[in-house]
Protein backbone atom coordinates (compact mmCIF):
# COMPACT_ATOMS: atom_id res chain seq x y z
CA UNK A 1 0.00 0.00 0.00
CA UNK A 2 1.47 3.30 -1.08
CA UNK A 3 1.61 6.01 1.53
CA UNK A 4 -0.43 9.05 0.65
CA UNK A 5 1.53 12.25 0.02
CA UNK A 6 0.55 14.98 2.41
CA UNK A 7 -0.86 17.96 0.50
CA UNK A 8 1.18 21.14 0.61
CA UNK A 9 -0.75 24.14 1.75
CA UNK A 10 -0.54 27.24 -0.41
CA UNK A 11 -0.04 29.17 2.79
CA UNK A 12 3.32 27.49 3.26
CA UNK A 13 4.63 28.55 -0.14
CA UNK A 14 6.83 31.63 0.00
CA UNK A 15 4.82 34.68 -0.97
CA UNK A 16 5.89 36.55 -4.08
CA UNK A 17 6.95 40.14 -3.43
CA UNK A 18 4.32 42.68 -4.29
CA UNK A 19 4.64 44.35 -7.66
CA UNK A 20 5.68 48.01 -7.65
CA UNK A 21 6.61 50.39 -10.43
CA UNK A 22 10.05 50.84 -8.87
CA UNK A 23 10.61 47.09 -8.72
CA UNK A 24 9.49 46.65 -12.33
CA UNK A 25 11.87 49.37 -13.56
CA UNK A 26 14.77 48.01 -11.50
CA UNK A 27 14.20 44.59 -13.03
CA UNK A 28 14.03 46.12 -16.52
CA UNK A 29 17.36 47.88 -15.94
CA UNK A 30 18.93 44.61 -14.81
CA UNK A 31 17.68 42.80 -17.93
CA UNK A 32 18.93 45.60 -20.17
CA UNK A 33 22.42 45.52 -18.64
CA UNK A 34 22.73 41.78 -19.08
CA UNK A 35 20.73 41.09 -22.25
CA UNK A 36 20.24 44.39 -24.10
CA UNK A 37 17.32 46.77 -24.51
CA UNK A 38 15.60 44.59 -27.13
CA UNK A 39 14.98 42.01 -24.38
CA UNK A 40 13.21 44.53 -22.17
CA UNK A 41 9.66 43.58 -23.08
CA UNK A 42 6.53 43.12 -21.03
CA UNK A 43 6.65 39.38 -21.64
CA UNK A 44 10.29 39.10 -20.55
CA UNK A 45 9.62 41.22 -17.47
CA UNK A 46 6.61 39.14 -16.54
CA UNK A 47 8.72 35.99 -16.78
CA UNK A 48 11.40 37.51 -14.55
CA UNK A 49 8.85 38.71 -11.99
CA UNK A 50 6.83 35.48 -12.07
CA UNK A 51 3.60 37.15 -13.08
CA UNK A 52 1.44 37.71 -16.15
CA UNK A 53 2.15 40.51 -18.63
CA UNK A 54 -1.30 42.00 -18.01
CA UNK A 55 -0.34 42.63 -14.38
CA UNK A 56 2.45 44.97 -15.48
CA UNK A 57 0.19 47.29 -17.43
CA UNK A 58 -1.23 48.56 -14.16
CA UNK A 59 2.17 50.16 -13.50
CA UNK A 60 3.58 50.78 -17.01
CA UNK A 61 1.32 51.65 -19.95
CA UNK A 62 3.46 50.18 -22.75
CA UNK A 63 6.98 49.26 -23.83
CA UNK A 64 7.78 52.83 -24.90
CA UNK A 65 6.95 54.11 -21.43
CA UNK A 66 9.00 51.27 -19.94
CA UNK A 67 12.06 52.19 -22.02
CA UNK A 68 11.65 55.86 -21.06
CA UNK A 69 11.54 54.83 -17.40
CA UNK A 70 14.68 52.71 -17.86
CA UNK A 71 16.44 55.70 -19.43
CA UNK A 72 15.39 57.92 -16.57
CA UNK A 73 16.74 55.40 -14.06
CA UNK A 74 20.11 55.41 -15.83
CA UNK A 75 20.20 59.21 -15.83
CA UNK A 76 20.70 58.95 -12.10
CA UNK A 77 24.30 57.97 -12.98
CA UNK A 78 25.04 61.34 -14.64
CA UNK A 79 27.63 63.28 -12.65
CA UNK A 80 25.84 66.57 -12.04
CA UNK A 81 28.81 67.90 -10.06
CA UNK A 82 31.28 67.26 -12.88
CA UNK A 83 33.65 70.10 -13.63
CA UNK A 84 33.73 71.44 -10.09
CA UNK A 85 31.19 72.83 -7.69
CA UNK A 86 30.22 76.25 -6.43
CA UNK A 87 29.25 79.53 -8.03
CA UNK A 88 32.89 80.54 -8.52
CA UNK A 89 33.65 77.58 -10.81
CA UNK A 90 33.66 78.26 -14.55
CA UNK A 91 30.08 77.67 -15.71
CA UNK A 92 31.06 76.66 -19.26
CA UNK A 93 33.56 74.07 -18.03
CA UNK A 94 30.95 72.69 -15.64
CA UNK A 95 28.24 72.61 -18.31
CA UNK A 96 30.40 70.74 -20.83
CA UNK A 97 31.50 68.30 -18.09
CA UNK A 98 27.88 67.52 -17.13
CA UNK A 99 26.84 67.10 -20.77
CA UNK A 100 29.86 64.87 -21.37
CA UNK A 101 28.88 62.71 -18.40
CA UNK A 102 25.36 62.43 -19.83
CA UNK A 103 26.80 61.42 -23.20
CA UNK A 104 29.01 58.75 -21.62
CA UNK A 105 26.06 57.22 -19.75
CA UNK A 106 24.18 56.86 -23.03
CA UNK A 107 27.32 55.77 -24.88
CA UNK A 108 27.36 52.61 -22.77
CA UNK A 109 23.80 51.83 -23.91
CA UNK A 110 23.50 52.84 -27.59
CA UNK A 111 20.12 51.14 -28.01
CA UNK A 112 18.78 53.31 -25.23
CA UNK A 113 20.38 56.40 -26.77
CA UNK A 114 18.61 55.69 -30.06
CA UNK A 115 15.36 55.29 -28.16
CA UNK A 116 15.96 58.61 -26.39
CA UNK A 117 16.13 60.40 -29.74
CA UNK A 118 12.40 59.88 -30.22
CA UNK A 119 11.07 59.22 -26.70
CA UNK A 120 12.19 61.76 -24.14
CA UNK A 121 11.87 60.69 -20.50
CA UNK A 122 9.88 62.74 -18.03
CA UNK A 123 11.01 61.21 -14.74
CA UNK A 124 12.69 62.86 -11.81
CA UNK A 125 16.28 62.18 -12.90
CA UNK A 126 15.63 63.77 -16.28
CA UNK A 127 14.09 66.82 -14.64
CA UNK A 128 17.09 67.10 -12.32
CA UNK A 129 19.42 67.00 -15.33
CA UNK A 130 17.38 69.67 -17.13
CA UNK A 131 17.42 71.83 -13.99
CA UNK A 132 21.21 71.55 -13.74
CA UNK A 133 21.84 72.34 -17.41
CA UNK A 134 19.46 75.32 -17.30
CA UNK A 135 21.15 76.60 -14.14
CA UNK A 136 24.63 76.47 -15.67
CA UNK A 137 23.61 77.84 -19.07
CA UNK A 138 21.76 80.71 -17.37
CA UNK A 139 25.04 81.84 -15.85
CA UNK A 140 26.19 82.76 -19.37
CA UNK A 141 24.00 85.86 -19.16
CA UNK A 142 22.01 84.84 -22.24
CA UNK A 143 18.30 85.77 -22.29
CA UNK A 144 15.99 83.25 -20.66
CA UNK A 145 14.28 82.45 -23.96
CA UNK A 146 17.58 81.50 -25.62
CA UNK A 147 18.57 79.36 -22.65
CA UNK A 148 15.17 77.63 -22.69
CA UNK A 149 15.44 76.78 -26.39
CA UNK A 150 19.13 76.00 -26.22
CA UNK A 151 18.85 73.07 -23.85
CA UNK A 152 17.09 71.04 -26.54
CA UNK A 153 20.02 71.52 -28.91
CA UNK A 154 22.59 70.52 -26.30
CA UNK A 155 20.78 67.36 -25.20
CA UNK A 156 19.90 66.35 -28.77
CA UNK A 157 23.54 66.71 -29.83
CA UNK A 158 24.73 64.67 -26.86
CA UNK A 159 22.10 61.98 -27.41
CA UNK A 160 22.74 61.70 -31.15
CA UNK A 161 26.51 61.50 -30.60
CA UNK A 162 26.07 58.70 -28.05
CA UNK A 163 23.69 56.83 -30.36
CA UNK A 164 26.06 57.11 -33.33
CA UNK A 165 29.39 56.33 -31.68
CA UNK A 166 28.02 53.83 -29.17
CA UNK A 167 26.44 51.88 -32.02
CA UNK A 168 29.68 51.94 -34.02
CA UNK A 169 31.55 50.57 -31.02
CA UNK A 170 29.12 47.73 -30.38
CA UNK A 171 28.45 46.71 -33.99
CA UNK A 172 31.29 45.24 -36.08
CA UNK A 173 29.26 45.79 -39.24
CA UNK A 174 28.97 49.52 -38.63
CA UNK A 175 32.67 49.71 -37.82
CA UNK A 176 33.34 48.22 -41.25
CA UNK A 177 31.06 50.87 -42.79
CA UNK A 178 33.07 53.61 -41.08
CA UNK A 179 36.34 52.14 -42.34
CA UNK A 180 34.91 51.98 -45.85
CA UNK A 181 33.87 55.65 -45.64
CA UNK A 182 37.34 56.60 -44.40
CA UNK A 183 39.01 54.80 -47.30
CA UNK A 184 36.63 56.38 -49.81
CA UNK A 185 37.16 59.89 -48.45
CA UNK A 186 40.94 59.54 -48.60
CA UNK A 187 40.78 58.21 -52.16
CA UNK A 188 38.52 60.85 -53.72
CA UNK A 189 39.53 62.47 -56.99
CA UNK A 190 40.28 66.17 -56.53
CA UNK A 191 38.79 66.90 -59.94
CA UNK A 192 35.34 65.67 -58.96
CA UNK A 193 35.38 66.21 -55.18
CA UNK A 194 37.65 69.24 -54.62
CA UNK A 195 36.12 70.30 -51.31
CA UNK A 196 36.38 66.86 -49.73
CA UNK A 197 40.00 66.62 -50.91
CA UNK A 198 40.81 70.08 -49.56
CA UNK A 199 39.40 69.32 -46.12
CA UNK A 200 41.13 65.98 -45.68
CA UNK A 201 42.40 64.67 -43.30
CA UNK A 202 40.75 67.15 -40.91
CA UNK A 203 37.31 66.02 -42.10
CA UNK A 204 37.69 62.72 -40.25
CA UNK A 205 40.46 63.58 -37.78
CA UNK A 206 40.50 64.31 -34.07
CA UNK A 207 39.76 62.32 -30.92
CA UNK A 208 36.06 61.79 -30.29
CA UNK A 209 36.17 63.56 -26.92
CA UNK A 210 37.72 66.67 -28.50
CA UNK A 211 35.11 66.77 -31.26
CA UNK A 212 32.39 66.34 -28.63
CA UNK A 213 33.56 69.24 -26.45
CA UNK A 214 34.13 71.41 -29.55
CA UNK A 215 30.57 70.70 -30.64
CA UNK A 216 29.24 71.69 -27.22
CA UNK A 217 31.21 74.95 -27.39
CA UNK A 218 29.84 75.71 -30.87
CA UNK A 219 26.28 75.18 -29.65
CA UNK A 220 26.81 77.18 -26.45
CA UNK A 221 28.26 80.10 -28.40
CA UNK A 222 25.34 79.97 -30.81
CA UNK A 223 22.78 79.84 -28.01
CA UNK A 224 24.35 82.84 -26.28
CA UNK A 225 24.65 85.02 -29.39
CA UNK A 226 21.62 84.04 -31.49
CA UNK A 227 18.36 85.75 -30.56
CA UNK A 228 15.06 83.99 -31.07
CA UNK A 229 13.14 84.88 -34.25
CA UNK A 230 10.44 86.27 -31.99
CA UNK A 231 9.93 86.79 -28.27
CA UNK A 232 8.93 83.44 -26.77
CA UNK A 233 6.09 83.59 -24.32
Amino acid sequence: MTAQREPISRRERPAKPALTRRGIIDTAVRIMRSEGLEKVTMRRLAQELDTGPSSLYVYVANTAELHAAVLDALLGEVDLAAGGAGAVADWRHQLIAVLTSYTRVLFEHPQLARSALVARPSGENYLILVERVLSLLSRSGAPQEQVAWGIDLLLQYATATAAEHGTQKSSPGLQDDWKALTRAAHAVDEATHPMIKAHMPALLAGPAEHRLSWGFNVLINGIIHTPLPYAAR
